[in-house]
């Protein structure tokens, strides 16, 4: 079906939309085509299990402090959204929850780092984003128990009616989206998609693993850290790759009072875990960041030899503490400039993607997979304009550069 076609037919629930990939954006993007427009869609998901997915395994936290206006506003959304999950996705009486605190995020720099997070508070801003910048001092303060060595400023996300940051259960996010779609008559198939019949640049169906075949209005590729490969089916080279990033449980003598999630300025970063002294740091893999890592191979060394050091360092108590687990998940990394790809694909007349997230997936997931509940039914996106993060910045070579990332 043809892009004039497509806006011509807007609304049509006979419409045959397949998504590529279970997880939150496709169960989010399902739940909205469904909800809002009356098309059920089917969902292919190669792993019902969801071991490896990115929104199963990620530590789910959701920011307004980004550099760049789209992020900001797309964090917005999309906490509005999880403030208010157990009405927006209610299935009878059934109201999800998805634990949701905000604590705030605490972005720390050197002397050297400072501008940054100064030309960032101004954007966040603008933004509507309630930011506070806080002086060592003041750091001391609000924070006795974090060392201020090296540290010029503080950057901490404060909770207001619009604005706030912090963190919640993705998992339980992505089942509620995923109930909510079944629901409203989404069909979710445990199925791997390996090809597609594609006749005069159109996408007549997409051909799974068992060589079923699913016919297709309009595709959606939402498959996380595996996506890449599906749009090589199509002709189109998406940056997209799986990075893995550990994560690491650890035991402390006590809790830190207020503790929000704090990013050191050499790269980790933790946060509290329950209010009995556990918490959960992590940090980017030391040396190369290499695709395709397994996730049983969690790097312990670099707790041990990177991490934990500076972790005491920052804040003494941690000189105590012990690691009571770990694990490992993909980032969906894109390596053009770590921001979403979202949009058509292009080259094709009805296949769009929604990948790359580089992390921000399940804080995003309620606003990118409503714009593209919008984009495929009605050919435009409504709500919230998504174009910054289209595809096309790819092959115009025009990275959407984003200084906030983690």
């Amino acid at each position: 079906m043809s892009p004039d076609a497509m806006r011509n037919q807007q609304m049509d629930p006979s419409m045959q939309v397949v998504i590529i990939g279970g997880g939150v954006m496709g169960a989010a993007t399902a739940s909205f085509l469904a909800a809002h427009h009356g098309i059920r869609a089917t969902v292919l998901e190669r792993d019902a299990s969801y071991a490896q997915a990115s929104s199963a395994l990620s530590v789910c936290a959701i920011r307004q402090q980004f550099s760049t206006e789209i992020n900001i506003r797309i964090s917005q959304q999309s906490l509005a959204f999880y403030r208010d999950i157990g009405s927006r996705l209610a299935v009878g009486a059934d109201r999800p929850s998805i634990g949701l605190v905000e604590p705030g995020y605490l972005y720390l720099a050197t002397a050297a780092g400072a501008h940054v997070l100064e030309e960032n508070q101004a954007l966040q801003t603008r933004c509507g984003a309630a930011v506070a910048l806080l002086s060592p001092s003041e750091l001391g303060q609000r924070f006795p128990w974090l060392s201020l060595e090296e540290i010029a400023l503080g950057s901490l996300g404060l909770s207001t009616a619009t604005s706030g940051e912090g963190w919640f259960d993705g998992y339980s996010a992505l089942q509620a989206f995923r109930q909510h779609a079944i629901a409203q008559g989404a069909r979710f198939l445990e199925a791997e998609a390996v090809d597609f019949d594609v006749r005069d640049g159109v996408v007549q169906s997409v051909i799974t693993a068992a060589g079923d075949r699913v016919a297709a209005d309009a595709v959606l590729i939402a498959a996380g850290a595996w996506s890449s490969p599906l749009a090589g089916m199509l002709g189109f080279d998406l940056p997209v790759r799986a990075r893995k990033r550990d994560v690491f449980s650890l035991q402390a003598p006590g809790p830190l009072p207020g503790c929000p999630l704090v990013i050191d300025p050499s790269g980790f970063w933790f946060r509290s875990d329950g209010d009995t002294g556990q918490f959960l740091c992590g940090s980017p893999p030391r040396g190369a960041d290499i695709d395709d890592v397994p996730l049983d191979q969690v790097d312990h060394g670099l707790f041990d030899e990177w991490l934990w050091p500076r972790l005491a360092e920052r804040v003494p108590q941690f000189d105590a503490l012990r690691v009571t687990g770990s694990w490992a998940g993909y980032y969906e990394y894109n390596t053009f400039d770590q921001n979403g790809l979202v949009g058509r694909l292009p080259g094709t007349d009805n296949v769009f993607v929604a990948a790359g997230f580089s992390g921000h997936g399940l804080q995003q997931a309620p606003a990118v997979g409503l714009g593209m509940a919008e984009l495929i039914a009605t050919g435009a996106y409504g709500v919230l304009d998504l174009s910054p993060l289209h595809v096309e910045r790819l092959t115009d070579n025009a990275p959407l550069l984003e200084r906030n990332i983690i």
